[in-house]
């Protein structure tokens, strides 16, 4: 079984921080998802490492949340191998001293959510700078739009060349509306753009709600494959947000089927080793 480097692992302590988002969202509103319980779930099922992913958390415990974590990475037993720490590109104030402090607690990337945000955001030339900057440290930008918003990670990617960047969810497809179109040929263009990695995470959650399953979004993995290929995939398990489908084990299930439809080699590069490239992992 070949171990899989999770690119997009949450931890949501509410004792620590506040995720307003989850407000709604009864399978995550009001609940912890901790390391020990992200351990519990995935032993023995092939996860040799892991990367905490931002969780979103309101703005005033941006740095709370970093800390934590940090001093949970450096526990020997830990599996977390670097973090992904939010930041906040659209402004200039204390964004250097930000990213050379996230830096120093760990972080090897950051991410901003820009589907919540206005669509101007990422146009903004203080946001690109700043993203280059990012670029310029030998860290990622980890993208998270929309379907509708491809074109705009297009720009983005034309915008900041020198800094690699990850779609996270595959560009968030319609799956449960049947939008294979226009993502598919948004999808294309973005993986023309060589500084653009695509994650294979989160989209069981786009589901219907019955019908998350393999047969369900195959359009889609076969897409994102055929378009950026292996080389330039990785993995993610998007918990506990997976919980929004059927769970972290079913997802874990689905991409064992996923990885053994193709060669050991292709399987690998998803599985761990392009995340070693792309993130600098040892």
């Amino acid at each position: 079984m070949i171990g899989l480097i999770d690119t997009h692992q949450h931890l949501v302590y509410p004792d620590a921080a506040g995720y307003s988002w989850t407000e709604g969202i009864p399978v995550l509103a009001d609940k912890a998802f901790t390391l020990a319980d992200y351990q519990a779930l995935t032993e023995g099922l092939g996860i040799e490492a892991t990367l905490f992913m931002e969780t979103a958390v309101d703005d005033p415990d941006m740095a709370t949340e970093t800390k934590l974590v940090s001093d949970l990475a450096k526990s020997g037993d830990s599996g977390i191998v670097g973090l992904i720490a939010t930041c906040r590109p659209e402004t200039d104030e204390g964004f250097d001293a930000w990213i050379e402090d996230a830096k120093g607690q760990g972080a090897v990337g950051f991410r901003r959510i820009l589907h919540v945000v206005e669509d101007d955001m990422s146009q903004s030339e203080t946001f690109r700078a700043n993203v280059r900057k990012i670029g310029a440290k030998g860290m990622t930008f980890d993208m998270c739009f929309l379907a509708r918003q491809l074109p705009l990670a297009a720009e983005l990617a034309d915008a900041c060349p020198d800094t690699s960047l990850i779609l996270d969810h595959c560009g968030v497809p319609d799956i449960a509306g049947g939008g294979l179109n226009p993502w598919r040929e948004d999808i294309r263009r973005l993986s023309e753009r060589p500084n653009v990695t695509c994650k294979l995470s989160g989209i069981l959650a786009y589901c219907a709600p019955d019908n998350a399953t393999l047969e369900a979004i195959r359009p889609y993995v076969d897409h994102v494959l055929e378009t950026f290929e292996p080389e330039r995939m990785v993995w993610g398990s998007d918990w506990p947000v997976v919980d929004m489908a059927n769970g972290i084990h079913d997802w874990l299930h689905v991409t064992r089927q996923i990885l053994e439809a193709l060669s050991d080699a292709e399987a690998k590069f998803i599985a761990q080793e392009t995340a070693r490239r792309v993130y600098g992992l040892k």
